[in-house]
């Protein structure tokens, strides 16, 4: 009769156990030192080794013939073992014979000497099924049992024992079998089995096994049913999954947020008896590796796939943020749990991939932060676009501005003569006549520190204004001397009144102007150029922009458009949310109206940039406030 591959290549020695040598060395050296427990206690998950350790252990302590602890299995006591003769090693299944009536009649037998071995060894798997009534009754037998006694408990979920059988046993934890152990024993399966297994496919025979020998070799033995050349997609029909391709095509819908390829995804992998459940398994653990990659360096060293698997997934990760995934990995984790207590499984998987696909669908905490992280991600591109323009408008305006100086230079920067009457007082000199040369439209004579000059001299400032300049810049200095305060001498009956002001293209200033160049408005600076001239007035200018009294609708209007030009120059988290909005405006209120959903979300953050815009255009302090 065939055996299968999981009991044909059962551990016989200590050597073979894959996986676990932290276990095996000590049990050895136990044996051969001759320092036996009279209680063990096997624990781990399934197919880790725990009943294979178990016979062998109770094999090398009554082996006639052991070899550095490990049995012989040549004896007839290993041999009888093997194959149940010997009756003084006892396998007990305690969901079986879980009552106490069962532990009774053991510690009954257990009072009786081995009849043919040295010890009488008491195998109990899936000690956790035992009553508490069993429990209670195997524990005075279990802290002093005879001397010819020896208990080997094996269970799988230990937080189930009473802690008085945890105290009295010597505990061995079970490891789950790494990839490259197990895909070193079905190498040597394989070749044994005069079969042949490729790397990939062992591979992913250990990944689906998750750390349990026995799941792997009965897979293998199901792959070698289906051809003596195992290879992916072999193991890929046997299993009952497809190649990861579909994970990729899901993960791309996901990206999109294309709810409809998603679910066509889903229909055919379920015309192709996919299992709904394996699914939404196997989605959680690709999207545990793209977790892996954006949260480790060395993802390699976690992560069982190939260098081409690895490369594409790194790729992949690029594309979701970290709270996407988790979201993502929080709503397959609720679909499995409702796939197990439901009877329509395609329909919870369904569910998940559209909840997936439309967040606003979700409420799921995980959701709505993935939500804000989306937006979060947009301001952060927004405020580089922003700080970009910023800069080169900067760029832009300090070229202009440096145009604009060497200009203003050029234009306040005298020709030689007034250099000479900058640095040289004047007062004592005599000047040669050159009329005809130089002739002045507005006056025939000047004074000039004290002393008259006639109609021919040269005049000392080359396309000045023909009003005094003093008017304006009050007693500005332009030589080492102060200028005198004498104003210059008309001819004839002619008055400062009737002349207007002369200004050159560039009027020259010292300093700017005291309204803000930048402010955009349709309201010109109040400057009357056909106003008369006092002989101590200066020219009028309004520094304040906009009045204090009541302010138009259309001017309102205005006004805000400057004010929402001032905010995104100072506030570039602004930019774009205050576009196409509109505002009323009573007494002491200005209210901002027909804003988009973002602007309440951030307002709170930019009040302050807004109120000191608003301050700054409409020439008062308001209140601001959303409608």
């Amino acid at each position: 009769m065939y055996r299968v591959l999981y009991r044909k290549w059962r551990p016989k020695t200590f050597f073979d156990v894959s996986g676990q040598p932290h276990i095996t060395e000590t049990l050895m050296n136990e044996v051969k030192d001759n320092r036996l427990a009279h209680a063990y206690l096997f624990t781990g998950s399934r197919g880790t080794g725990k009943t294979s350790c178990a016979k062998i252990l109770s094999k090398a302590i009554n082996c006639l013939h052991p070899i550095n602890g490990n049995p012989c299995n040549e004896c007839e006591i290993c041999k009888g073992i093997d194959n149940g003769s010997v009756l003084d090693v006892v396998e007990i299944d305690a969901a079986s014979n879980r009552g106490i009536d069962d532990i009774r009649a053991l510690r009954e037998e257990s009072a009786f000497t081995p009849a043919q071995a040295k010890y009488r060894v008491y195998i109990i798997d899936e000690v956790h099924m035992l009553t508490i009534e069993a429990f209670n009754a195997l524990l005075k037998t279990l802290e002093e049992p005879p001397a010819h006694i020896v208990f080997i408990l094996a269970t799988t979920e230990v937080q189930k024992l009473p802690s008085t059988i945890l105290s009295r046993c010597q505990r061995f934890d079970f490891r789950r079998i790494s990839v490259d152990a197990i895909v070193s024993r079905l190498k040597f399966v394989a070749e044994n089995e005069n079969a042949l297994i490729d790397d990939e496919a062992a591979a992913l025979i250990a990944r689906i096994a998750d750390g349990g020998m026995r799941d792997a070799l009965s897979l293998f033995d199901r792959c070698l049913s289906i051809s003596e050349n195992v290879t992916v997609r072999v193991v890929t029909d046997a299993a009952g999954i497809m190649s990861k391709d579909y994970l990729f095509a899901l993960s791309d819908a996901f990206v999109n947020k294309d709810a409809s390829k998603a679910l066509s995804i889903v229909d055919e992998l379920h015309n192709s008896s996919c299992d709904t459940e394996r699914l939404c398994t196997e989605l959680t653990n690709h999207f545990r590796s793209l977790l892996i990659i954006k949260s480790v360096k060395n993802p390699e060293n976690i992560l069982v796939c190939t260098n081409e698997e690895l490369s594409d997934l790194k790729i992949l990760s690029e594309r979701f943020t970290t709270e996407e995934i988790l979201s993502i990995m929080n709503i397959l984790s609720s679909a499995i749990a409702s796939i197990k207590v439901t009877q329509n499984r395609r329909v919870e998987t369904e569910m998940a991939m559209i909840k997936i696909c439309s967040p606003e669908a979700s409420t799921d905490v995980s959701s709505l932060f993935s939500r804000i992280a989306e937006l979060e991600e947009k301001v952060k591109y927004l405020e580089k676009s922003s700080a970009a323009r910023i800069k080169t408008q900067n760029e832009h305006s300090s070229d202009s501005e440096q145009m604009h100086q060497e200009k203003s230079d050029n234009a306040v920067k005298p020709d030689s003569p007034a250099k000479t009457v900058k640095n040289i007082d004047l007062s004592g000199i005599e000047f040669e006549d050159d009329s005809g040369e130089y002739k002045n439209d507005f006056f025939e004579e000047q004074v000039f520190d004290g002393e008259k000059r006639s109609e021919d001299s040269e005049p000392i400032f080359d396309d000045e204004p023909a009003f005094d300049a003093r008017s304006v810049f009050n007693d500005t200095d332009f030589g080492s001397e102060p200028v005198s305060d004498e104003l210059h001498v008309f001819d004839g009956e002619q008055k400062m009144e009737d002349v207007q002001p002369v200004f050159d293209d560039e009027p020259i200033f010292d300093d700017e102007p005291a309204f803000d160049n930048e402010q955009s408005s349709d309201a010109e600076p109040i400057f009357d150029e056909n106003a008369p001239f006092s002989d101590n007035e200066p020219p009028i200018f309004d520094e304040e922009p906009v009045s204090e009294h009541t302010v138009s609708d259309a001017d309102a209007a205005r006004l805000w458009t400057n004010c929402i030009i001032d905010a995104e120059k100072n506030c570039p988290p602004i930019i774009g949310h205050l576009l196409g909005t509109k505002i009323t405006l009573t007494d002491n209120t200005l209210t901002i109206k027909e804003y988009k959903n973002v602007l309440p979300m951030i307002f709170p953050m930019v009040e302050k940039n807004i109120k000191e815009s608003v301050k700054k255009i409409f020439g008062k302090e308001l209140r601001v406030r959303l409608g």
